[in-house]
């Protein structure tokens, strides 16, 4: 029996032909609503499969205000959209669709994008469960009945991380007969690092005596409810609860999510995950919590009842992770990627957490961001890593040799196949194949390619056998891909299959703060490499490189920093050579280049907050100098890749 489909259309001419269409391919439609009011109604009477929703609708709710609710009831939905504003399409691409219809559009659009929905639906189901079943088994070990509070809560932390972000977590039982309050906080100051917080050091960091704190931290927990807040929610909620405002200014969060278990006997226990990302939590992430809820009572009561624990403990960088790989790789720690900011640590999250699944993913990035880099860490993580990954650059082949290199021929298939060739997919059999560049990818072959994502078996030029193949693909690109496929150069249904598990790398000038750590890392390594005695970098020198916005990214840091030390005349680095038609040797702008809007408005809003110390709330605050509500400058930092340093 084929899905029952929900049309939300307030366009009846539009409702009605898709109506047809679907009726023609055997889809039972569930109805037509014309307004998100009406689809509520409908879907509570009989639950669809697959929703095709209209953004634009009637009434005063749209089709993204609807997507909120099929998301909490698993629901997977297309949207269909005219020629919306690209803030529109931004705000409908957060909610996480399956697909986007453009009108006017063709059956065989529809068609291909119910396909596509159903298919990207049933993968999602089945990682989850992947997901929560790997999850539950890393709780069941990380309690140890010798180690201490901490360290047994530092596990549990560490096993929650991929499936649950956070940049600082707090953990809170509340005993309402003796009215006092246990509390731990962690915040995260690299990958597997973390930093214990005691009701002490919050004391000192937020300037407040210890009736104050504890006063601030009750309420809190005593109003708690399992909830999430993001962006301008976890900004209304700092108005009735002094305690988040504190988290926001100290610890530069923006979003929570909020966990309370009952352990203990009946004793509350509130677990709060906080990140520094406007949109970090879904309901999918509570509805995990739910499911595990029972494993994190048990381990949670058995980490409390362990009473050992010393003050230096609790006011401690706890390291973790810095041994060899372990076997199920609990404690990998990405050799070979430099740097502790929020955006590079989010990403090192999503890698971890889509390693063990064996689900495509499409790496996005500019150049010299290290998508090979990532490409590999994924193969290392994941169970097939005992296996080959397999590259193939879609770019540097020529468009009449692609198909033989990925599938293969027979002798004689072609003029100048003089002998039998194994293609990439084939030598990659039960490993990792990294298709890089794969914006690129002759049209003819992204056919074939489909039908091998599709049916997992190929068939090499010239030859009559079908051949099983058991390959997992990573792909990567530096292009728009949405832009690609409205050009016509890129098929929509073999980018949803690709774009299973996304993972947006972040350009230098959006982790600036990592500068530092790279430019020793890379000095040492070409100091080694050269002969050199090259000991750091001057002032001078760091502030020039901190200046620029490198278009090239890592990659094109790296070659600095070797170009200068090759040319280091002195055992510190004072000249750096950035090679760039923007900017002179000596850091300079050349007289013809003309600054962008953005670049003006991100080096305002930068010297303002570095005249207030990167404050941006309160009086004072860089949002009041500006005369921009905080919310409206902490959107602008973000869209600009203003980080705090």
């Amino acid at each position: 029996m084929k899905e029952k489909i929900l049309i939300v259309e307030d366009e009846l001419i539009v409702a009605k032909d898709l109506e047809y269409i679907l009726a023609n391919a055997g889809y039972s439609v569930s109805g037509i609503a014309v307004s998100v009011v009406k689809a509520r109604q409908m879907i509570e009477a009989e639950i669809p499969d697959l929703v095709l929703l209209d953004i634009y609708l009637k009434g005063d709710l749209t089709g993204i205000d609807l997507a909120a609710d099929l998301n909490e009831k698993n629901i997977a939905f297309v949207y269909l959209s005219a020629n919306s504003n690209q803030s529109v399409l931004e705000s409908a691409k957060q909610t996480r669709p399956y697909g986007f219809l453009v009108k006017p559009f063709r059956e065989e659009d529809v068609l291909i994008a119910l396909d596509i929905a159903r298919f990207r639906h049933q993968n999602n189901l089945e990682t989850d469960l992947q997901k929560e079943y790997l999850l539950e088994k890393r709780l069941s070990s990380v309690h140890s009945p010798t180690a201490t509070i901490e360290k047994n809560f530092l596990s549990l932390i560490m096993a929650l991380q991929p499936y649950i972000p956070f940049d600082f977590l707090e953990i809170g039982r509340v005993n309402k007969e003796q009215n006092d309050l246990d509390w731990r906080g962690f915040l995260r100051i690299g990958f597997q690092e973390y930093q214990t917080i005691s009701s002490e050091s919050l004391q000192t960091i937020a300037r407040l005596n210890g009736p104050e704190l504890e006063n601030l931290r009750k309420g809190a927990a005593a109003e708690a409810l399992q909830a999430l807040y993001n962006g301008a929610d976890y900004a209304s909620l700092m108005g009735g609860q002094p305690i988040k405002e504190l988290y926001a200014r100290v610890f530069n969060v923006r979003s929570s999510l909020v966990l309370p278990l009952l352990v203990d006997h009946g004793m509350p226990v509130v677990v709060s995950f906080y990140s520094k990302s406007e949109n970090a939590y879904q309901p999918a992430m509570l509805h995990l919590l739910g499911r595990i809820q029972q494993s994190l009572i048990s381990v949670i009561s058995k980490t409390i009842a362990t009473n050992t624990s010393s003050e230096a403990e609790r006011n401690t960088a706890l390291l973790a992770g810095q041994q060899a790989v372990s076997e199920n790789g609990e404690n990998y720690v990405f050799p070979g990627v430099v740097g502790k900011s929020h955006p590079l640590l989010l990403v090192l999250d999503y890698v971890k957490q889509v390693a063990v699944v064996d689900t495509s993913v499409l790496i996005l990035g500019e150049t010299g961001t290290g998508k090979e880099k990532i490409a590999h860490h994924i193969h290392d993580l994941s169970p097939r890593k005992n296996k080959p990954l397999i590259k193939v650059n879609c770019a540097a082949l020529p468009s009449s040799l692609i198909e033989s290199e990925l599938f293969g021929h027979e002798k004689g298939a072609f003029t100048g196949a003089v002998s039998k060739r194994i293609g990439r997919f084939e030598q990659a059999n039960g490993g990792t194949l990294f298709l890089d560049e794969i914006g690129d990818l002759p049209p003819d072959v992204q056919v074939k390619l489909l039908r091998v994502l599709q049916e997992k078996e190929i068939d090499r030029i010239g030859g009559s056998e079908t051949i099983a193949v058991d390959v997992r693909i990573v792909a990567a690109t530096n292009k728009n891909l949405e832009k690609e496929i409205a050009e016509g150069r890129l098929r929509m249904d073999l980018f949803y299959r690709l774009n299973v598990f996304p993972i947006m790398l972040p350009p230098l000038r959006s982790r600036t703060e990592d500068i530092p750590l790279l430019v020793n890392h890379f000095i040492k390594l070409f100091s080694e490499k050269h002969h050199k005695q090259i000991n750091g970098i001057t002032k001078e020198g760091m502030s020039q490189l901190m200046r620029y916005d490198w278009p090239g990214n890592v990659r094109e840091l790296e070659n600095t920093i070797e170009r200068s030390v090759v040319l280091a005349k002195n055992k510190d680095l004072d000249n750096v050579y950035i090679h760039s038609p923007q900017v002179s040797p000596a850091g300079q702008a050349d007289s013809g280049y003309v600054k962008t809007i953005d670049e003006v408005e991100r080096e305002h809003i930068q010297n303002v907050l570095g005249q207030c110390n990167y404050k941006v709330y309160g009086p004072g605050g860089a949002a009041e100098l500006l005369n921009l509500p905080p919310s409206t400058l902490t959107s602008k930092m973000k869209k600009l890749g203003i980080m705090k340093p």
